[in-house]
């Protein structure tokens, strides 16, 4: 059985060795990984996702699961535990940038923007700052 909870500090070195296995950013994690929700299965952390909260906007970064946990709705578990996190912060909208998931996300109801539309707040995000290349697409959810 799946549980999505808040992830504690001692995960954080699954959760990067989880990152570093899908070549995810490990820039940042650490400043916000009290935004971070992880699955776990029998104790097992099998995923995470973070939240970097930027004023009143949010970034949705490192959604990531293991290999042998795919394919189980695992990340739209996670993914869905930010945007809670999110709406009950009162964040005006949620950001992320995808290289390969465009289409993944935008069935959890985020759209493509241009990275000109990226609230000024969001700037300060090592994912923006170049963690992620700037071929990646990025997407809102208001």
């Amino acid at each position: 059985m799946i549980t999505v909870r808040a992830a504690r500090p001692e995960d954080r070195v699954k959760v990067e060795s989880l990152l570093a296995g899908e070549r995810l950013p490990l820039e940042g994690v650490g400043d916000h990984f009290a935004g971070f929700v992880v699955a776990e299965d029998a104790g097992e952390v099998v995923g995470a996702a973070g939240l970097e909260v930027h004023e009143d906007h949010g970034l949705l970064r490192s959604v990531v699961v293991a290999p042998s946990a795919k394919g189980h709705g695992i990340g739209r578990k996670l993914a869905e535990g930010v945007l809670r996190d999110a709406k009950k912060r009162g964040l005006a909208a949620v950001y992320l940038l995808t290289t390969t998931a465009a289409d993944y996300f935008a069935r959890l109801g985020f759209e493509r923007v241009e990275r000109e539309e990226v609230p000024t707040a969001l700037h300060g995000s090592r994912e923006l700052q170049g963690a992620c290349p700037a071929s990646a697409v990025v997407m809102r959810r208001a």
